[in-house]
């Protein structure tokens, strides 16, 4: 078997959520594999003695042209310190898939996007489990790894062992980097706008989505968020339709969320979605649609019609 690596995505010196899930995954595919996490940034010990509690050994490439993370350096950097036949894993999101594809090109490796399951190895032959039709069907995709591959891995779908046993080393490979000038150029970070309610600081979230039909409806959702003490957040289309305010959005295009609850109230469950929600809340998922891929995810689903059972659900909250 290959060799496996964890890209670990961090911010503000603390590594996301996706390093443990990316962990339990490379062990999904090769239980007996000892798994390199690799950090790339500017001023990255910190992550890195993170990172080394859940990784036996951590790659660390530290440079100024990193400080950013410009997906066109990174894929310079990781082409000139990666092995060959190496299986890297990187978060599915929106630097994964800009880091993804075209790394996979450098290298002339296998491509899998999206991955949300591993079905095991059969030599070089990987067998992995992706979605489509915004989750309503799986798919099973055979990856000749021979030559390596680039795989990325929805987030939320492997549950992250936080044990962090691992005690690992920490190994600098910044001198191997090579050139890392790019013809992209960091700008600015512009903060999206807080509104009157910071759903990024909220405990628990009664969230909604499509399945409310009505903007008028809306009021049976802010009913039960007030009876449990939450707030409410919703999904795209509800922003886009222009019933709720973009601050008010859960997702990889909104904001990122780790509520220790959140109640998900006609929403699918796609993975723009999902993957604005971190830190493994408590998910109960409200659907009429049993096949919504949301009741994958879900600590507790209910298939019912929202605009009837949240009305009963708010009547029994208040007692």
């Amino acid at each position: 078997m290959a060799q496996i690596f964890a890209y670990i995505i961090h911010k503000d010196g603390v590594a996301d959520d996706s390093a443990l899930e990316l962990a339990v995954a490379a062990q999904a595919i090769d239980p007996s594999a000892s798994v390199t996490a690799i950090v790339c940034g500017s001023g990255i010990d910190a992550v890195c003695t993170e990172a080394a509690a859940s990784y036996k050994e951590v790659w660390k490439i530290d440079s100024a042209d990193l400080a950013y993370p410009n997906a066109e350096v990174v894929r310079k950097a990781l082409v000139n310190i990666l092995p060959k036949g190496a299986v890297i894993l990187l978060p599915h999101n929106t630097f994964g898939m800009d880091l993804g594809p075209g790394l996979s090109v450098k290298l002339d490796t296998a491509y899998v996007a999206d991955v949300v399951g591993v079905e095991g190895t059969d030599g070089n032959n990987l067998k992995l489990i992706r979605q489509e039709y915004s989750g309503m069907v799986s798919t099973h995709v055979n990856a000749d790894i021979s030559g390596g591959a680039v795989i990325t891995i929805r987030g939320g779908a492997f549950q992250p062992d936080e044990s962090k046993g691992a005690g690992g080393s920490v190994t600098d490979k910044s001198g191997d980097a090579g050139d890392l000038g790019s013809k992209r150029r960091f700008l600015e970070v512009v903060e999206a706008e807080v509104g009157d309610v910071d759903i990024t600081k909220s405990e628990v979230l009664v969230s909604v989505g499509r399945g409310i039909e009505d903007q008028d409806n809306l009021e049976i959702v802010e009913e039960l968020a007030k009876a449990m003490g939450a707030d409410v957040s919703c999904s795209r289309p509800i922003v886009d339709a222009k019933w709720l305010e973009k601050s008010r959005q859960v997702g990889t295009s909104g904001q990122t969320v780790s509520p220790k609850v959140y109640l998900a109230c006609g929403i699918s469950g796609s993975f723009q979605h999902m993957g604005g929600i971190k830190g493994a809340p408590f998910i109960v998922a409200i659907n009429k649609n049993p096949k919504s891929p949301i009741f994958q995810l879900a600590d507790v689903g209910i298939v019912a019609d929202i605009l009837e059972f949240l009305p009963e659900l708010t009547e029994a909250v208040e007692g």
